[in-house]
């Protein structure tokens, strides 16, 4: 299925008026207030999120799984879908393959494909935690981190076979997330771990083209609930600098304990050049995975800003890599993604209002209660006119979740892939 701009054009027809006198109103008290609109409009507009090919099916837990209708069973219907994300947010330009659950067949006709999307290929994810069918050797107990030379050696080959793959899509990074661990004290031994891990990841790290990124992703637990190997953005960190000036930590939202500060660990990574990217998602206890903004859209816009301090002055830390990894075990995938998109975009607006200049000196004269002030006036400042108009300028939807219903697109793939479709590798 694909959604034209003329019909999105079409079905915004009645929503067009009240968007721009929503539209005017906001940019009459912005520009009172010193910001200049069309240029906030235009980064929301150059801002694009990868959607993980994973995510476009129905999540699920350890207890089951409730697969949605008209999920796509195949690469190809994925790109598609992706293409109806990135046709009505006008966000989505990237997709994120998970190796070796989409494996092209026919490298040029994917690529074809999704250039007819206006969809680039973002980092490609390998996969260890999962014993693959074939494998000679198993990762029950640890990949790159394994005891077994063999092993560890399997480990190391499968990502530098991923590393090809996305060479050949025009990927340009490898996302690394590790599962090693252990479930028992005294199972493992913590400095063998850590150091197999840091040597397989070097040996990865040199399969790298001259322009690729490793992305070193660390999450706490999960599945080993005593320890994990790479459990913190300090470990990544020290992993990253070990592997050389191409390797970066990657942070997801989830991948840590309660109440961490993550704005504070985004700052200091970014002050220290080592930022890779993002995964964009939320939680209420721990990795959940949900919809992102659903439960702390506050901590995601400090993020943010955060993040927007950092690309205006650290030049030492390359644009990160945007991408969402979420798990919709209730929701319609597209309908769920259209939400974090949304969620993001909204984030990122706010955060461009935050008067950094007056901000810093607030800081400087510690005035606590101004310092607050500045941003939690652009925190509660309504910005979805603001997006709404970078959405319709590229051609995209007024409001992508009315038009999606409206459009009947999830009725569409079910009648196009039936209805006991299940999305593929998982």
């Amino acid at each position: 299925m694909r959604i034209d701009k003329d019909i999105i054009k079409e079905n915004d027809r009645k929503d067009l008026k009240s968007q721009q006198e929503k539209l005017d109103f906001l940019s009459n008290n912005l520009l009172k207030d010193g910001h200049d609109v069309v240029e906030i409009i235009n980064k929301l507009a150059q801002f694009q999120v990868a959607v993980p090919s994973w995510a476009l099916g129905a999540g699920g837990t350890r207890f089951g799984r409730f697969s949605f209708h008209g999920e796509p069973g195949s690469l190809e219907q994925k790109i598609d879908d992706v293409g109806i994300l990135h046709a009505l947010t006008q966000t989505a330009g990237a997709i994120s393959l998970h190796i070796p659950w989409d494996v092209p067949k026919d490298y040029e006709a994917i690529k074809q494909l999704a250039a007819s999307h206006d969809i680039i290929f973002d980092a490609v994810n390998s996969n260890t935690f999962q014993d693959q069918k074939n494998a000679k050797e198993s990762y029950r107990f640890g990949s790159l981190s394994n005891r077994t030379k063999t092993i560890r050696e399997q480990a190391i080959q499968h990502n530098i076979d991923v590393i090809n793959i996305g060479n050949k899509l025009g990927s340009k990074s490898l996302t690394v997330w590790l599962a090693d661990g252990a479930n028992f004290p005294g199972q493992n031994n913590f400095q063998n771990a850590l150091q197999n891990t840091q040597d397989s990841l070097k040996d990865i790290y040199k399969a790298l083209p001259e322009d690729w990124k490793l992305f070193i992703e660390y999450k706490p637990y999960e599945p080993n609930f005593y320890s994990t190997v790479i459990q913190d953005w300090g470990t990544s960190f020290m992993l990253a600098n070990e592997c050389g000036e191409k390797a970066y930590t990657l942070v997801d939202l989830g991948h840590h304990l309660p109440n961490s500060n993550i704005e504070q660990i985004v700052a200091t990574l970014m002050m220290k050049g080592k930022l890779g990217g993002f995964h964009f998602n939320d939680s209420k206890y721990g990795d959940d995975d949900i919809t992102v903004g659903s439960i702390k859209p506050y901590a995601l816009f400090l993020i943010f800003n955060e993040l927007v301090y950092g690309m205006n002055n650290n030049p030492q830390n390359p644009y990160p890599a945007w991408m969402i990894d979420a798990s919709h075990n209730i929701k319609d995938p597209l309908e769920d993604l259209i939400q974090s998109l949304e969620a993001i975009q909204e984030a990122y607006a706010k955060a461009l209002l935050i008067d950094q200049d007056q901000l810093r000196l607030a800081q400087i004269e510690n005035d606590v209660v101004r310092c607050q002030e500045i941003l939690q006036n652009a925190y509660r400042t309504d910005v979805r006119p603001l997006l709404q108009e970078a959405r319709r300028n590229r051609g995209g939807a007024i409001s992508p979740i009315n038009a999606y219903r409206s459009l009947r697109v999830r009725e569409t793939l079910i009648k196009e892939r039936g209805k006991h479709s299940v999305a593929s590798g998982l």
